[in-house]
């Protein structure tokens, strides 16, 4: 971000940072992967407490709040804004609306390919081949172990679903948040400062680290090698670049249909904590620890977007 600067230029350069960001919260795998194996659930389990957190409190004050204040300021909503909850509601509900049918279109059986899921039994690994003698002593381990794995495939293809739909909650906010350092770049001079501009981008990117390490986390706790969950977790950023500069280019357009663009996202991640992320870290015995978490993230995220508002 350079003063003085082409205000497309300025666009691109704010989102590639916050993109740049959400690839550093994803590196952050490469840590977690050289943890300690036993500690690597409760790990998880804080971290998508943490995730939880951040993303419940940028969606009121990175999103809900701004959509509020844009839908107010263009006067389509009322002499005085009093409507202003209008555009933010319905734009709130689309976005759980949307999570809700991708949900329903994951398929319930990924070709995915996870740690063990699909081990082979302990009998077929040792060579032993059933003589007919005893049946039931020899059929009853394979069994049990068919059983297990079974129900740890299904365990992890729920898992790998909650994964992704994180995924998708935390690309589709970060089209807005692209949108709205775009309209704020493409604002300056126009009532707008670049001081303002310049403290959204980092605003926003500032809380893509968390998210991009909430993505390559849990994935690598799914069995991704840490490159692949890299990968995975900074690519929800990467549409922050592309609508930046739409933003930036279309400001006059974009200015109206930014409250619903804001609160689609807060409804996205509101809806995806509550159905999928929290029940998740629930799941494995360190609910205190999540719940613990989500309070340190909704904390750290106030004090980074209320913070630098005086910056």
């Amino acid at each position: 971000m350079i003063q003085g600067e082409n205000k497309i230029l300025q666009a691109f350069l704010g989102t590639l940072l916050t993109w740049g960001l959400t690839a550093a919260g994803a590196f952050m795998v490469y840590f977690f992967a050289l943890g300690c194996c036993s500690a690597k659930q409760k790990i998880l389990d804080f971290s998508l407490g943490f995730a939880s957190g951040v993303m419940i409190a940028a969606s009121f004050w990175s999103l809900l709040s701004p959509g509020l204040e844009v839908a107010e300021e263009v006067g389509y909503y009322g002499a005085r804004g009093e409507y202003a909850w209008g555009p933010v509601g319905i734009g709130f509900l689309l976005g759980g609306a949307f999570v809700l049918l991708s949900e329903k279109c994951i398929p319930q059986n990924p070709s995915i390919e996870f740690a063990n899921a699909t081990s082979t039994p302990n009998n077929e690994k040792n060579g032993h081949v059933n003589t007919g003698a005893d049946v039931s002593i020899e059929i009853s381990p394979r069994t049990r172990t068919e059983e297990q794995t079974a129900q740890e495939k299904e365990a992890k293809t729920k898992s790998w679903k909650r994964i992704l739909l994180l995924l998708i909650a935390i690309t589709i906010h970060n089209i807005p948040e692209g949108l709205a350092v775009g309209v704020a770049f493409g604002a300056v001079g126009k009532g707008g400062t670049f001081q303002s501009a310049r403290n959204l981008a980092i605003g926003m990117g500032i809380q893509n680290f968390p998210e991009g390490m909430a993505v390559s986390i849990p994935l690598c706790a799914a069995g991704y090698s840490p490159t692949k969950a890299f990968l995975y977790g900074q690519l929800s950023g990467v549409v922050e670049p592309i609508f930046g500069v739409l933003g930036a280019l279309v400001m006059v357009v974009a200015e109206p249909l930014l409250p619903y663009a804001l609160a689609f996202g807060a409804g996205a991640m509101i809806y995806v904590v509550v159905d999928n992320i929290i029940p998740e870290a629930q799941l494995h015995g360190n609910g205190r620890l999540a719940s613990w978490g989500t309070m340190v993230g909704f904390i750290v995220m106030m004090i980074l977007d209320v913070g630098l508002a005086y910056i």
